[in-house]
């Protein structure tokens, strides 16, 4: 395919598409898992006249990559309007973490959202600390209001939208306006969204990162992250990632680039099954609200519909009273919905969280417990036959 045809295909395409260029896939439909440490070299010379090349798509070491690596990092790239790369990680974490120092130096400032995920938060207040990088928490509604946060030591604003938990929607082009007119570095967890619901490039993010073992894998078999980012940050973070010894192995990879080939039809029938049981919530009594952003009453729900595309599979609800006892005969019983961390499998989950412990910028106060849900891709009805089984154990028990 032409360069000027693949920039005018749909997003749907673009997923079949991207990331599968003749010379790495030799005539096969998917990438071939091309595993290895060793690089030869037929001598002296082509050895000495490599290392003095631009490694980017280019054999030279197994840390460096291989094509494997280099067609996952390719289609992530092409998911996002005006990025110029996409370096992988072994992990979401890893990918926060590697995000950070590359854009952080000794005596610079953070500003966190106090939504972030949890890892996040601990990486910012602890190693960042450690390295003399301050971190300041603010409101994740606080939208253009940022610009007040903004001192003379601040380098990098970081955001998640929706937040992990709580699933409040941060108004990103503020934050974005407020931040460039200061020389602001921008860093957005976009996991929940995707590109394909979130261009995040193309609204002004200068480097959007993905836990790629959610969607992008999207059958919880493998750990995988990535940054992608702009010409203006893509070698720093490719330096720092390289320093960091970050890599990821090529199966992996190729479980991530056959991941994203389906990922637009999970992702509509997780965000139409997820929103689908949000709404059934809302008309249970033991039930006192729903966060899920696409709901008018979410915090940012507004800011959702205006700058989002869909929803995925993730939200929480809040109980109508009650106590951890009755959240727990509820969680303990369900047949359907798995109880683990992680999300973006074809599998649901249901997991107890407790904002509260962490928040530090802001309060949360909830009428009761509550509960994260991952939908999966069972039959919706099951599902929620399964959660209605669970709300009358809940108000059995006293809630």
């Amino acid at each position: 395919m032409s360069s000027e045809h693949a920039k005018n295909i749909e997003t749907a395409t673009r997923l079949v598409t991207a990331g599968r260029r003749k010379e790495w896939t030799q005539g096969i439909v998917n990438p071939p898992v091309w595993r290895a440490s060793t690089i030869l070299y037929d001598s002296v010379a082509d050895m000495r006249a490599n290392a003095a090349r631009d490694t980017h798509h280019r054999l030279f070491y197994g840390r460096r990559g291989t094509p494997t690596q280099w067609a996952l990092a390719d289609a992530l790239t092409e998911l996002e309007p005006g990025a110029e790369a996409t370096f992988l990680y072994p992990s979401g974490v890893a990918a926060i973490s590697a995000a950070l120092l590359s854009v952080l130096s000794p005596g610079d400032e953070l500003l966190l959202p106090d939504s972030v995920y949890d890892p996040t938060r601990g990486f910012a207040t602890g190693m960042l600390k450690r390295f003399g990088i301050e971190t300041r928490f603010y409101d994740p509604l606080i939208g253009a209001g940022i610009a007040d946060m903004i001192g003379e030591n601040t380098r990098a604003i970081f955001m998640e939208s929706p937040g992990s938990l709580t699933f409040e929607v941060q108004d990103i082009p503020a934050i974005v306006a407020a931040a460039k007119a200061r020389g602001i570095v921008t860093l957005l967890d976009n996991t929940w969204a995707t590109p394909l619901y979130f261009p995040a490039i193309e609204k002004g993010i200068d480097l959007t990162i993905l836990a790629c073992t959610k969607y992008v894998v999207g059958h919880s078999d493998a750990m995988l992250g990535s940054v992608t980012t702009t010409a203006q940050y893509w070698h720093q973070l490719r330096s720092t990632s390289f320093a960091l010894g970050q890599v990821v192995s090529a199966d992996d990879a190729y479980l991530g680039s056959r991941g994203l080939r389906t990922m637009g039809v999970r992702l509509a029938h997780h965000g139409k099954s997820a929103l689908e049981i949000a709404q059934w919530l809302k008309t249970r009594p033991e039930v006192a609200r729903v966060l899920h952003p696409a709901l008018d009453d979410c915090p940012g729900s507004d800011i959702f519909h205006r700058d989002f595309k869909g929803a995925s599979g993730l939200f929480a609800f809040v109980l109508n009273g009650g106590d951890d006892a009755g959240r727990v005969a509820l969680l303990d019983g369900l047949e359907l919905f798995g109880m683990g961390y992680s999300w973006g499998g074809f599998e649901s989950l249901a997991t107890p969280m407790d904002p509260d412990r962490i928040r530090t910028a802001t309060t949360w106060q909830a009428e009761g417990p509550a509960i994260r849900l991952q939908i999966g891709l069972e039959d919706t009805g099951d599902l929620i036959a399964d959660l209605a089984a669970g709300l009358d154990r809940f108000a059995a028990a006293g809630g």
